[in-house]
């Protein structure tokens, strides 16, 4: 039996570097706080100060240790410095969220997708989902299969992660990064280190956008959409996540209507509401004050 949603909890995100700044933050901060009820907090771990940051938001600091160059670059492993004792509260739970991430309503019942407090929930990413099966897999390889997450959208509790950090920082001190392949990226760690306790985050609440979105060829985009299931379920969407450099916001909402556009997996995103349904205008409203600031 799952626990029931926590009567307060914290909001957690990361920025380092200078692709994003205050006002990415703070729409996302706005966001989460107009349309969750017991947000208690919320906690920003960062390498630098943010001039003009919403004053709700607290600034901690990225542990030195998780500041390293090589940390920072497409693997992110950075991003595991959120679970490192000390960084946040340990004794209240907590989501984090990619700062490219779209919120359309109250986040907070994600904790009901958890079994214990111990539950890791995020996106699925590899084929092999989170599962008895994967777990099965997991122990009979001795950790060299798993199923592995995307790390955009976490749900998990501070008390029971710190180890996340530790054996991370183990096997970096031990020489083994990068030689060791779930050290590649911070989704494959936390998915390896925790696989006994990984859940997967179901596609009615949130979807990866360029998963769900775009698909090898502009026809098949377009079929998708047509089946009135899926139309039902991205109506409905709480989150969706904008991973990949093509489709991030400043890309988005420039394109003219009709425009495609393709990743490097080779998926095609076709930019009309035939093709995107309602998702088009509800990224567009999301994003309205970036346009605005770009003088659109």
């Amino acid at each position: 039996m799952h626990p029931s949603q926590p009567e307060a909890w914290q909001c957690v995100l990361i920025c380092w570097g200078t692709k994003y700044g205050a006002a990415d933050i703070n729409r996302l901060v706005k966001r989460v706080a107009d349309q969750n009820r017991s947000v208690a907090r919320f906690v920003l771990v960062s390498d630098r100060s943010h001039v003009g940051l919403d004053p709700r938001v607290e600034h901690t600091e990225l542990p030195d240790v998780y500041r390293k160059s090589e940390f920072m670059t497409g693997g992110c492993q950075a991003k595991l410095g959120m679970f490192k004792s000390g960084v946040l509260k340990p004794d209240m739970p907590a989501i984090y969220i990619d700062l490219d991430t779209v919120i359309l309503g109250p986040i907070e019942q994600a904790f009901q997708f958890r079994k214990d407090d111990k539950s890791i929930v995020m996106f699925q990413s590899a084929v092999l989902p989170f599962s008895g099966l994967a777990r099965m897999i997991y122990r009979l390889t001795k950790g060299k299969h798993y199923a592995r997450g995307n790390s955009s959208f976490i749900v998990f509790h501070p008390k029971h992660c710190t180890m996340i950090s530790d054996e991370f920082l183990k096997i970096y001190d031990a020489g083994a990064f990068l030689q060791f392949r779930p050290t590649l990226a911070d989704e494959r760690f936390i998915s390896w280190v925790a696989q006994e306790h990984m859940i997967a985050l179901p596609k009615h609440f949130a979807v990866k956008f360029p998963t769900e979105f775009m698909l090898h060829h502009w026809l098949l985009t377009c079929a998708k959409s047509c089946l009135p299931w899926v139309r039902k379920r991205r109506d409905k969407l709480t989150v969706v996540t904008l991973c990949g450099v093509e489709i991030k916001p400043e890309n988005l909402i420039n394109l003219k209507v009709g425009a495609t556009i393709s990743d490097p997996k080779g998926r095609v995103l076709v930019w009309t509401d035939f093709a995107l349904g309602s998702m088009r205008q509800k990224i567009i409203a999301y994003y309205a004050d970036k346009t605005k600031a770009d003088g659109q």
